[in-house]
């Protein structure tokens, strides 16, 4: 009779990275990187301002701004998003659209995703999921507090 495992960062890490390299194998043959899709996600919905997006992803993915611009600039120059105006009355802050083809290929990544969660979480119960689901939102936001805070002050709010 085995033990359940405990619940940790490394238990919550190699679900996130067996996942994650379901989806890379996934969006592999369509060319874009798992960053890039992360950004198709957010400008699915419609345009967003530069500064909002590079903000949105860099707090999802935990990194920089020069590589959140870098995931920007390569799907311009694929074709998949457009920065700029979108009215001629838009002022101030550049935006960020997906065109046509970033729709069409958000659909695609769309379409891998929903597959993998039918075999994933197909026959857990959904009272379990839930509850993890909730778990795994708190965690992320205990962390994301302790990540925003100055290192003293993290280190701090991690003894209590």
């Amino acid at each position: 009779m085995s033990t359940a495992p405990t619940l940790n960062g490394q238990v919550i890490g190699q679900a996130h990275y067996a996942t994650r390299a379901l989806l890379e194998r996934a969006i592999a043959p369509l060319g874009v990187s798992f960053g890039q899709v992360l950004t198709l996600n957010v400008l699915a919905p419609g345009a967003i301002e530069r500064t909002g997006l590079v903000h949105r992803i860099t707090s999802t993915l935990k990194v920089d701004e020069p590589t959140v611009h870098t995931l920007i600039t390569h799907l311009v120059d694929a074709g998949l998003a457009q920065v700029g105006d979108r009215t001629p009355t838009d002022a101030g802050e550049p935006q960020v659209w997906l065109t046509d083809t970033g729709h069409t290929l958000h659909g695609r990544v769309s379409d891998a995703v929903t597959g993998i969660t039918a075999r994933l979480y197909a026959d857990l119960p959904t009272d379990e999921t839930s509850t993890a689901a909730r778990v795994l939102t708190l965690v992320t936001q205990r962390a994301n507090a302790e990540l925003a805070a100055p290192p003293d002050v993290a280190a701090a709010v991690g003894q209590k």
